[in-house]
């Protein structure tokens, strides 16, 4: 379990961002004031206010001891291993469906409109 930890003292050392879809997740490597590191992985999500009528974020937080980055690194990565081996490659990689929308628009179908 992490010790508890001010994080107003706490400055960042890296930060990485990764959009996908309406979702945006953030990974951000942080120092507190007595030298401890911790992970905070964050999703924000773009949504509206039907009362209010505008838009706002959802957000939720994960926050993981720099000693438990290994453990979860690696049950991760098992994770997605398995995900590899039983998901179709489209799942989990949407570029592909979307290249091969784009080739199926292409114009090789060797027509020529040339007069």
């Amino acid at each position: 379990m992490m010790e508890n930890f001010d994080q107003r003292e706490s400055k960042e050392v890296k930060s990485n961002v990764l959009k996908a879809g309406k979702r945006t997740y953030f990974f951000d490597l942080k120092e507190t004031g007595n030298a401890e590191h911790y992970l905070v992985i964050a999703e924000s999500k773009k949504k509206f206010d039907e009362i209010k009528g505008h838009f706002f974020y959802e957000k939720h937080k994960i926050f993981l001891s720099a000693r438990d980055l290994e453990r979860f690194a690696a049950q991760l990565d098992e994770v997605v291993q398995y995900a590899k081996e039983h998901f179709p490659e489209e799942e989990l990689n949407p570029r592909l469906m979307e290249e091969e929308n784009d080739r199926s628009f292409s114009d090789d179908s060797g027509f020529d409109d040339t007069i």
